[in-house]
Protein backbone atom coordinates (compact mmCIF):
# COMPACT_ATOMS: atom_id res chain seq x y z
CA UNK A 1 0.00 0.00 0.00
CA UNK A 2 1.57 3.69 -0.72
CA UNK A 3 1.58 6.11 1.34
CA UNK A 4 -1.18 7.81 -0.08
CA UNK A 5 -3.49 5.12 -0.06
CA UNK A 6 -2.76 4.13 3.88
CA UNK A 7 -3.22 7.99 4.45
CA UNK A 8 -7.04 8.34 2.34
CA UNK A 9 -7.66 5.07 4.14
CA UNK A 10 -6.81 6.43 7.42
CA UNK A 11 -8.78 9.61 6.75
CA UNK A 12 -11.67 7.32 5.48
CA UNK A 13 -11.43 4.94 9.09
CA UNK A 14 -10.84 7.68 11.14
CA UNK A 15 -14.59 9.47 11.91
CA UNK A 16 -16.46 5.71 11.35
CA UNK A 17 -14.23 4.71 14.23
CA UNK A 18 -15.07 8.15 16.55
CA UNK A 19 -18.66 7.68 15.52
CA UNK A 20 -18.54 3.97 16.59
CA UNK A 21 -17.03 5.03 20.19
CA UNK A 22 -19.26 8.26 20.54
CA UNK A 23 -22.43 6.01 19.78
CA UNK A 24 -21.91 2.67 21.52
CA UNK A 25 -20.96 1.23 18.50
CA UNK A 26 -23.61 2.66 16.24
CA UNK A 27 -22.82 4.17 13.09
CA UNK A 28 -24.28 6.63 10.17
CA UNK A 29 -23.67 6.93 6.48
CA UNK A 30 -22.70 4.49 4.14
CA UNK A 31 -22.70 1.59 7.39
CA UNK A 32 -26.09 2.77 9.14
CA UNK A 33 -27.67 -0.70 9.87
CA UNK A 34 -24.65 -2.87 9.66
CA UNK A 35 -23.22 -5.06 12.34
CA UNK A 36 -19.62 -3.18 12.90
CA UNK A 37 -17.17 -3.87 15.25
CA UNK A 38 -13.14 -2.29 15.55
CA UNK A 39 -10.39 -4.68 14.77
CA UNK A 40 -6.95 -4.15 16.49
CA UNK A 41 -4.47 -6.22 14.62
CA UNK A 42 -0.42 -6.22 15.34
CA UNK A 43 1.04 -4.82 12.13
CA UNK A 44 2.69 -8.34 9.85
CA UNK A 45 5.65 -6.31 9.26
CA UNK A 46 5.97 -3.28 11.51
CA UNK A 47 4.10 -4.94 14.67
CA UNK A 48 2.43 -1.85 15.40
CA UNK A 49 -1.38 -2.12 16.42
CA UNK A 50 -3.41 -1.20 13.44
CA UNK A 51 -6.85 -0.46 13.97
CA UNK A 52 -9.87 -0.91 11.45
CA UNK A 53 -13.44 -0.48 11.26
CA UNK A 54 -15.31 -3.58 9.63
CA UNK A 55 -18.58 -5.18 9.15
CA UNK A 56 -19.40 -8.49 10.61
CA UNK A 57 -21.71 -11.14 10.20
CA UNK A 58 -22.47 -14.04 12.26
CA UNK A 59 -22.95 -17.76 10.47
CA UNK A 60 -23.81 -20.53 13.14
CA UNK A 61 -22.91 -18.77 16.06
CA UNK A 62 -19.40 -17.61 14.36
CA UNK A 63 -18.77 -14.39 14.21
CA UNK A 64 -16.91 -13.80 10.80
CA UNK A 65 -15.29 -10.70 8.63
CA UNK A 66 -14.75 -10.42 4.74
CA UNK A 67 -11.59 -9.57 3.44
CA UNK A 68 -13.08 -8.38 0.76
CA UNK A 69 -11.56 -4.42 0.16
CA UNK A 70 -14.87 -4.03 -1.79
CA UNK A 71 -13.69 -6.58 -4.50
CA UNK A 72 -9.86 -4.78 -4.60
CA UNK A 73 -7.57 -7.05 -6.72
CA UNK A 74 -5.28 -7.18 -3.11
CA UNK A 75 -6.31 -8.45 0.45
CA UNK A 76 -7.01 -5.49 2.91
CA UNK A 77 -3.64 -5.34 4.80
CA UNK A 78 -5.78 -6.57 8.05
CA UNK A 79 -5.64 -9.93 6.36
CA UNK A 80 -2.06 -10.15 6.01
CA UNK A 81 -1.87 -9.22 9.82
CA UNK A 82 -3.85 -11.83 11.10
CA UNK A 83 -1.98 -14.53 8.91
CA UNK A 84 1.14 -13.26 10.50
CA UNK A 85 -0.45 -13.08 14.15
CA UNK A 86 -4.20 -14.10 14.65
CA UNK A 87 -4.11 -12.56 18.04
CA UNK A 88 -6.57 -9.58 18.13
CA UNK A 89 -8.82 -6.78 20.22
CA UNK A 90 -12.13 -6.11 18.96
CA UNK A 91 -14.63 -3.85 20.31
CA UNK A 92 -18.41 -4.92 19.63
CA UNK A 93 -21.12 -2.48 20.45
CA UNK A 94 -19.71 -0.91 24.22
CA UNK A 95 -17.76 -4.82 24.53
CA UNK A 96 -14.32 -4.99 24.34
CA UNK A 97 -12.36 -8.03 24.11
CA UNK A 98 -9.11 -10.23 22.65
CA UNK A 99 -9.89 -13.08 19.62
CA UNK A 100 -8.09 -15.58 18.09
CA UNK A 101 -8.61 -15.58 14.22
CA UNK A 102 -9.05 -18.46 12.38
CA UNK A 103 -9.25 -18.26 8.54
CA UNK A 104 -11.36 -20.66 7.03
CA UNK A 105 -10.11 -23.30 4.65
CA UNK A 106 -10.82 -23.49 1.28
CA UNK A 107 -13.93 -25.54 1.54
CA UNK A 108 -15.87 -24.32 4.74
CA UNK A 109 -14.94 -20.74 3.29
CA UNK A 110 -17.08 -21.27 -0.21
CA UNK A 111 -20.10 -22.85 1.85
CA UNK A 112 -20.04 -19.90 4.30
CA UNK A 113 -19.20 -17.21 1.76
CA UNK A 114 -22.58 -18.76 -0.24
CA UNK A 115 -24.41 -18.02 3.03
CA UNK A 116 -22.92 -14.21 3.39
CA UNK A 117 -24.02 -13.19 -0.17
CA UNK A 118 -27.91 -14.81 1.16
CA UNK A 119 -27.29 -11.84 3.62
CA UNK A 120 -25.33 -8.97 2.21
CA UNK A 121 -25.56 -9.27 -1.67
CA UNK A 122 -23.26 -7.03 -2.03
CA UNK A 123 -20.28 -9.51 -1.07
CA UNK A 124 -20.90 -11.31 -4.18
CA UNK A 125 -20.39 -8.45 -6.25
CA UNK A 126 -17.33 -8.00 -4.68
CA UNK A 127 -16.28 -11.54 -5.29
CA UNK A 128 -17.45 -11.19 -8.65
CA UNK A 129 -15.04 -8.42 -9.71
CA UNK A 130 -12.06 -9.87 -8.46
CA UNK A 131 -10.07 -13.04 -9.04
CA UNK A 132 -8.72 -13.75 -5.88
CA UNK A 133 -10.85 -15.96 -3.21
CA UNK A 134 -11.80 -13.27 -0.88
CA UNK A 135 -11.09 -14.85 2.88
CA UNK A 136 -13.41 -15.42 5.80
CA UNK A 137 -12.23 -15.57 8.97
CA UNK A 138 -13.96 -16.35 12.05
CA UNK A 139 -13.07 -14.39 15.22
CA UNK A 140 -13.41 -16.65 18.51
CA UNK A 141 -12.89 -15.22 22.06
CA UNK A 142 -9.60 -15.90 23.25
Amino acid sequence: MTDTSKAALDAFNQPIIEEFRANNGVVGGPFAGATLLLLTTTGAKSGEPRLNPLAYLTIDDKMIIVGSKAGADTNPAWVYNLRANPQAHIEVGTDAYDVVARELPREERDATYARIVELAPTFGDYQANTSRVIPLFELQRA
